[in-house]
């Protein structure tokens, strides 16, 4: 074996990287059992615990603190850990309105119209839409004339073309789609969301969003549906407010004086006898400090006990006032305390009118500390001295020197206001002041004004990244042309179902991985331990990769990795079957190894690469539960290939060079599957009739049902999973149910047992209204309550109509594109123009048979059987399947053809190569067909009834799949190849 130092090498980094990347979750591990430990059942306690252990070194090996090392752990999608799943649409028609100034002419909203009614289609690119309806409408009218101002001069000539202003408004819509994304990952950032997961959906107007743990709905509506204002204020520097903190700190220590929260501490900074700025220079330098240990307030600072004033030391060797905007540093933890200080009235008593407290958007890098601002509010009316409506345009540049730098250019009436505001602020030379650029009351940056700015164009400097750069050029732009933004799609999971997931998910995992490794060591024997090892290797492989890219485990993603042990098993039996027949031929042990691996290799590599394309178009097509699907799909076909071809061989090679005794089987096993001469070719007219009548009767139930159940992934609407105190008839609560959702569309089913119910409506779902969700929510609660039992809404998924036409058309994209890519492959890889056509139709032949169970057995089964994202998922997967066991089937055939000599056979000698061929294979097809379908049957047992669907999809597939490449492809084959085939050069 060639290159086995590269082989131990890329073994060996790779260990060592998946350890690496699974030792975080040992030392969060650790950490949070010493906080339950400490807590002893009290939640505000084991949450103070972790909360002071953030920023504390946990891992002594590196030093990271916990907060890096549980950014780093295992991240679990929401129906492992509970959370909300939202989708977010920037809506682009209003946005156009907002650039147009808000035009009455009726052409242009009639084109608005139609374009938004073409997109709730399924249609595409809005902009586009737009452009075209209103060339249709007014085709001598001119797009210019509603959108060029002086404003966007520089950007939008007075004579542009229509192709001009399309090109305009995809680059503003592309920008308040950034600036969107900005402002909410701000807010969610400041919702307290831990490894919350933001995406945005390249080609579209949306963003996915992940909470963990997030519950609360009406609360997320508000932050996130909100609209965002930028505002611009003078600051008061450090200096100028220490006065106030200090006769801040004087008074809470006077009112919490009796308080048990201070009892019992000591002032030791007033016992030295040395200055509170003195001490409090001392404390910011300690570890305690930086690292927020601080767990009760301090008797006579209660406000320093939590806030540190920024100091510096001067060249005196005395203490002195840093100068800036900031006026004090707080630990996340504390933020809240600090707040709560401000609010009381013998606080608010003291604090001068002109004072508003902000905080800094996010905490100072590599740090939870956030900064404390005093934004000097001037005006009577509390009004900023500017408003985001004052700028016309931001950009990100470089400055002379090649530092990342923002441009910000005025209004007209904004820069004469902007000159006033800058000259107040740099008119001492001494004593610059800085402006606080806020959004949504939180503060995104205070740059010192250097001099005043006449023209309303300025430069922001700083020590900037380049990303830092961008995303505030995006934040002075949102207060431009707000586009409102809406929840099209939202899943809420409760945490009760996140925990059954967790537990039937890890049971489901360990019996299936269970049952493989029984499996291999009694059929292969001591060959079978060998696949063993490759197998755990395989399985710690594939967790560390998933954990270092930061994927996201979700419960189809760990029916992916079960899958993928189970596909992976597949090279193993190849390989072990070819050893096999090398044994049986009279060869030795070492060159039966060396020779099964050699002829096993073509059909291995083309087995895993077109499961590798499924997986990809799977990733690229999907969305959400398909793509954490498709993600480890990926990822385990590549650790497979390594494993189970590199690694296992590796491992025989050291047996061999021991002498030591392998056995591929034992005195039950060795022999099976031998001298089998089944005539598939023959009886391939009574596979087309079986295939024929089960479709036709696919057919009949298809009308007689009304056509496929569509999920509301398909269709749009709203889902409710609502739990019981006991079991409930579904027809009785669908009853109670209807006049609350004014006798729309209303499906009531079992969701496991009777006591758990799927609740589905689409009642409201076309309403834009904000407050829609709720006055659904309500009249469910409504419904509910006339049932007279005791219940809990443990999860709910809502999928808007253009949602639902964009997963709709994804889905057929996918199918075909899939069978488009088979093809293609099929046909470079064994230049016969036949074999793709006959495993091209053998793939639609596979789809409409599942669709076909999938009609025929609706109503029957006692579990959904809903047409969604999973379900295509499975129908891809399925795809997989067939192209993989017919590829083997085409490589056995072309290398026997090979060793004939010859490109091609025809009439009876062609028959009975091809049935060599499928008799030949079948111990490994049946084999591989039975281990992946007890893996399938122990999911779909033990898995939870949220993937049951899914996984019964699979498992049809994959006997659907098993009959189809032996009797079905191959035979198609010949049919197409009676005549010569044209040969493809």
């Amino acid at each position: 074996m060639q290159g086995k130092g590269f082989i131990k090498f890329m073994a060996i980094l790779l260990g060592i990287v998946c350890v690496y990347s699974l030792s975080f979750n040992l030392v969060t591990s650790k950490v949070e059992k010493d906080a339950k430990a400490y807590a002893k059942g009290d939640q505000v306690k084991e949450k103070a615990y972790l909360d002071s252990m953030s920023t504390v070194p946990v891992y002594p090996v590196f030093g990271f603190d916990y907060q890096f090392c549980k950014g780093k752990e295992v991240n679990l999608g929401l129906d492992l850990k509970g959370g909300m799943n939202v989708t977010m649409e920037i809506s682009l028609g209003e946005l156009v309105k907002s650039l147009a100034n808000h035009t009455d002419d009726a052409n242009f909203n009639k084109a608005l119209s139609t374009a938004q009614t073409q997109l709730n289609a399924g249609g595409k690119d809005f902009i586009g839409l737009f452009v075209n309806d209103f060339e249709k409408i007014s085709p001598n009218a001119k797009l210019v004339d509603f959108f060029s101002n002086q404003d966007n001069a520089q950007q939008l000539k007075g004579n542009a073309s229509n192709a001009d202003v399309k090109s305009y408004l995809e680059k503003e819509a592309t920008s308040a789609i950034d600036r969107s994304f900005i402002i909410i990952r701000s807010r969610i950032d400041g919702f307290g969301v831990v490894s919350p997961n933001m995406q945005k959906q390249e080609g579209t107007n949306r963003i996915l969003i992940e909470m963990p743990g997030v519950q609360d709905k009406e609360r997320v509506h508000k932050l996130l549906q909100g609209s965002a204002e930028l505002q611009f204020w003078q600051v008061y520097q450090n200096e100028e407010t220490y006065s106030i903190m200090e006769n801040i700190n004087k008074t809470l220590a006077a009112t919490l004086k009796d308080t048990t929260a201070t009892a019992g501490l000591k002032d030791t900074t007033a016992a030295k006898g040395k200055s509170v700025l003195a001490g409090l220079a001392k404390k910011s330098t300690s570890k305690d400090s930086l690292d927020v240990k601080t767990k009760e307030l301090s008797k006579t600072n209660p406000l320093f006990a939590v806030l540190n004033i920024p100091t510096y030391q001067a060249q005196n060797g005395q203490t002195s006032l840093r100068p800036g905007p900031t006026v004090g540093w707080v630990a996340q933890k504390d933020t809240a305390k600090v707040n709560s200080y401000f609010r009381l009235p013998q606080i608010a008593a003291i604090v001068p009118q002109s004072f508003k407290f902000m905080w800094s958007v996010r905490p100072m890098d590599g740090t939870k500390v956030f900064e404390l601002y005093a934004i000097k509010s001037v005006n009577p009316d509390g009004k900023p001295d500017l408003g985001g409506e004052a700028i016309s345009d931001a950009r990100h540049d470089y400055d002379q020197k090649g530092k990342p730098e923002v441009t910000m250019y005025m209004t007209g009436e904004g820069a004469q206001k902007w000159k006033k505001i800058t000259a107040e602020a740099s008119a001492d030379a001494n004593n610059k002041k800085s402006i606080a650029i806020v959004l949504d009351n939180a503060v995104y940056s205070a740059p010192t004004v250097q001099n005043e700015i006449p023209n309303g164009i300025s430069s922001i400097t700083g020590n900037f990244t380049v990303n830092e750069t961008q995303d505030l050029a995006n934040i002075l732009k949102a207060g431009k042309l707000p586009a409102p933004a809406r929840i099209v799609g939202e899943f809420v999971v409760g945490p009760s179902l996140g925990q059954a997931a967790i537990d039937n998910g890890l049971l489901s995992f360990v019996l299936a991985f269970v049952v493989i490794l029984i499996f291999m060591a009694l059929y292969y024997n001591k060959a079978g331990w060998v696949a063993n090892l490759a197998l755990v290797i395989n399985l710690f492989f594939i967790m560390g990769i998933l954990v270092s890219l930061g994927a996201v485990l979700t419960l189809p993603g760990i029916a992916g990795i079960i899958l993928v042990i189970g596909l992976s098993v597949d090279a193993n039996i190849l390989i072990f079957e070819r050893v096999r027949e090398e044994l049986n031929n009279g060869k030795s042990t070492a060159a039966s190894i060396k020779e099964g691996f050699k002829h096993a290799m073509p059909s291995i590599i083309d087995s895993n690469v077109t499961i590798l394309i499924l997986g990809i178009i799977l990733y690229i097509f999907g969305s959400g539960p398909v793509q954490g699907f498709a993600t480890t799909l990926v990822i385990g076909i590549l650790s497979s290939l390594f494993c189970a071809v590199l690694i296992s061989r590796l491992v025989f090679e050291g047996l061999l060079n021991k002498n030591a005794n392998i056995t591929f089987g034992n005195k039950a096993t060795i022999h099976a599957f031998k001298n089998i001469a089944f005539d598939f070719v023959g009886r391939r007219k009574i596979y087309y009739t079986i295939s024929s009548i089960i479709i036709l009767l696919g057919i009949v139930f298809y009308f007689k049902n009304g056509g496929l159940r569509l999920g509301i992934d398909f269709k749009g609407g709203r889902t409710y999973i609502v739990h019981f105190d006991k079991g409930m008839d579904t027809e009785d609560v669908k009853s109670k149910l209807a006049p609350s959702f004014k006798h729309e569309e209303l499906q009531v089913k079992t969701a496991g047992s009777t006591s758990d119910l799927k609740i589905t409506t689409t009642y409201l779902i076309t309403d834009q209204d904000p407050g829609a969700d709720k006055l659904v929510e309500d009249a469910l609660k409504s419904g509910l309550a006339q049932t007279g039992v005791k219940y809990s809404i443990e999860s709910n998924q809502k999928v808007g109509p253009i949602i639902a036409s964009d997963l709709v058309y994804h889905a057929y994209g996918a199918i075909l594109f899939s069978c488009l890519v088979m093809f293609i492959y099929i046909i470079v890889r064994f230049k016969k123009l036949n074999y793709g056509l006959g495993a091209v139709i053998a793939l639609f032949h596979d789809v409409l048979l599942v669709l076909s169970f999938y009609t025929i057995l609706d109503g029957v089964l006692p579990f959904s059987l809903e047409i969604g994202q999973d379900f295509i998922a499975a129908i891809l997967t399925v795809m997989s399947y067939t192209m993989t066991e017919t590829v083997v089937v085409f490589d056995r055939i072309r290398e026997k053809l090979a060793e004939a000599g010859k490109e091609d056979l025809y009439g009876k000698e062609r028959d009975t190569l091809i049935n060599f061929a499928l008799n030949s294979t079948l111990s490994r097809t049946i084999l591989t067909s039975l281990t992946v379908f007890f893996v399938l049957l122990v999911i779909f047992i033990f898995g939870g009834e949220s993937i049951r669907g899914f996984i019964f999809a699979l498992l049809i597939g994959r006997i659907i799949g098993t009959y189809s490449s032996l009797c079905i492809s191959t035979p198609i084959v010949i049919d197409l190849g009676q005549k010569k085939p044209k040969q493809l050069t």
